[in-house]
């Protein structure tokens, strides 16, 4: 019997909504405390949302509330800045490894 090829997980980006590989996604996370944090390793226990590495797709999520609403939670504009600079931090160190 054939083996049957491993099911690929598929999540949706908040920011652009398409249908990604979930491991090619950034996982943002709130913690049953409410804390709102970006889940570079996507184990952490809490309610999430993905997004594309990508800083556009971060900050339509955010302009659009769409993070807010994944994430069930109302996020302040420090948490919005916080994410943005995560995700710059995240990027830069994308591409000194490249």
């Amino acid at each position: 019997m054939p083996l049957k090829p491993k099911k690929i997980p598929m999540r949706m980006c908040v920011g652009c909504r398409e249908m990604k590989p979930k491991k090619e996604l950034l996982r943002a996370v709130r913690s049953p405390e409410g804390l709102v944090s970006l889940d570079t390793t996507g184990k952490k226990p809490g309610r999430g949302a993905y997004c594309c590495f990508n800083a556009e797709c971060l900050r339509r999520a955010l302009k659009q509330g769409q993070l807010d609403r994944q994430l069930e939670v109302k996020l302040s504009a420090e948490v919005n800045d916080q994410l943005t600079q995560t995700m710059n931090e995240l990027l830069s160190q994308q591409e000194t490894h490249a």
